[in-house]
């Protein structure tokens, strides 16, 4: 029997089964985390209101995988993020450009924070990655036609 404080000056029985089960979880749990994880690459992280990275996969490291998850599959939990993964969505390149800059639902306009090659760059890359396979290419120039006007 193990005993755990709770608050000081008291304490609650802990069973060593319970303790043996919940590192066990626990153990499992970051062991899948680390495997789920894409590593990030080798740069500093943005400061201020402007990204740095200046690659799509930079930049959907910095931007975009905290909610669509590394693998680009989505997640739902205290939101529902929608999977990027084999995204019939993204394969007009406008669509895409065009939620990046001006958001959509609950996802925020990022592009705000980005330049015009950025937006390019990880829009590039989400049509690429993840099981999409779109060629086509947006450019900073039509990521310009979307954004707002000034």
């Amino acid at each position: 029997m193990l005993l755990a404080s709770i608050k000081p000056g008291r304490s609650i029985a802990l069973s060593g089964g319970f303790v043996l089960a919940l590192s066990a979880a626990v153990m499992s749990s970051a062991a899948r985390a680390d495997e789920e994880i894409r590593p990030r690459p080798l740069t500093s992280l943005s400061m201020g209101f402007r990204f740095s990275e200046t690659s799509g996969e930079e930049l959907f490291a910095s931007a975009c995988q905290a909610c669509h998850m590394p693998d680009g599959k989505g997640a739902v939990g205290a939101g529902t993020y929608p999977s990027l993964a084999q995204d019939s969505n993204l394969a007009a390149g406008g669509y895409p450009v065009y939620v990046v800059v001006r958001g959509q639902r609950a996802m925020p306009p990022v592009g705000a924070m980005m330049s015009d090659a950025q937006v390019a760059a990880v829009v590039n890359y989400v049509r690429t990655h993840f099981g999409n396979q779109y060629q086509d290419a947006v450019s900073a120039d039509d990521v310009k036609l979307v954004r707002p006007e000034k």
